[in-house]
């Protein structure tokens, strides 16, 4: 896997969002830009003109403009830029091969967008091979999606885990190694339940019950997860946050201080295609922040 940061383009200010944090994100890492855009000549069976040599220039322009727009702001960032002959979910996925972190545009509070629409999003961050981050265009002046928030005070990236910490490499890999790159701290969330009728079992209770119950229990399951990763970057603040709630609740209610929310990828099938866990779902549509869904390792 090549190691640079591919963003979607297609002219919305979600995707020029996208493409402004990418490219700072590129900056911050020392990592090369790619700009992708989707363009598939796909005549309808309807009696208009359809002019394809017009449709493959505009195509090209947007690109062009967009790199353009990114050189002259980050110029010391390697950019590239490409119409890709596809349709949007087959290029992304295949970009997703290649690059170490897919940023797309999305509408927040909502379907995923910019780059892609509706039910595309989902299906490229189900199955997307590396990490995909959404980034909503800003409110305000700057719906153009050129100003990118500045980390402010106490800014940190706010991380979900669960389960060991094997199954958790991944995902706190991309915050701790986002957080460094940014000079920020890390919030660590780990949400926790009381068993029910069908999980509880005198088994099930004997690792809480040797750790003095099911909040030590928790605590101790979060700090070994975590452990590695201060060892590997001492110089990253670590804040461990266990509280009992819905997981999606509990990780939403943490970022309110948040510049990145980065959560896991639990992909399931059903009889409509590949569908993302409960969690992921909720933070894609009601984080305040860019969401970063990242699969396993």
């Amino acid at each position: 896997m090549a190691r640079r940061i591919t963003a979607g383009v297609d002219g919305s200010p979600e995707s020029r969002a996208a493409v402004h944090w990418a490219a700072r994100e590129a900056a911050l890492r020392g990592l090369p830009l790619r700009m992708v855009h989707a363009w598939l000549w796909q005549p309808l069976d309807v009696p208009i003109v359809q002019d394809r040599e017009a449709q493959a220039r505009s195509a090209e322009s947007l690109v062009r403009e967009a790199e353009s727009e990114i050189t002259g702001r980050y110029p010391d960032v390697p950019v590239s830029a490409e119409v890709v002959a596809d349709t949007a979910v087959a290029a992304l996925l295949d970009e997703s091969e290649r690059t170490s972190m897919l940023v797309l545009g999305s509408r927040g509070h909502g379907a995923i967008a910019g780059f892609i629409v509706g039910s595309y999003g989902q299906q490229v961050i189900a199955s997307a091979s590396c990490p995909v981050v959404a980034v909503r265009a800003p409110a305000g002046e700057e719906q153009d999606g050129t100003a990118v928030p500045e980390p402010h005070d106490g800014a940190e990236v706010v991380v979900g885990q669960h389960g060991t910490p094997e199954d958790c490499d991944a995902v706190l890999g991309f915050a701790f190694e986002t957080a460094a790159a940014h000079g920020v701290g890390v919030r660590a969330v780990r949400a926790w339940s009381l068993p029910t009728l069908y999980t509880y079992s005198p088994g099930s209770m004997r690792p809480a019950d040797e750790a003095g119950g099911l909040e030590p229990f928790e605590k101790k399951a979060l700090a070994d997860a975590l452990k590695p990763w201060r060892q590997r970057y001492p110089q990253v603040p670590v804040t461990e946050h266990v509280e009992m709630g819905s997981a999606g609740q509990v990780l939403l209610s943490a970022t309110g201080r948040a510049l990145l929310l980065v959560v896991g990828r639990r992909a399931r099938r059903s009889p409509i295609g590949t569908r993302i866990g409960s969690v992921a779902h909720a933070a894609l549509h009601h984080a305040p922040c860019p969401v970063a869904v990242v699969p396993a390792s």
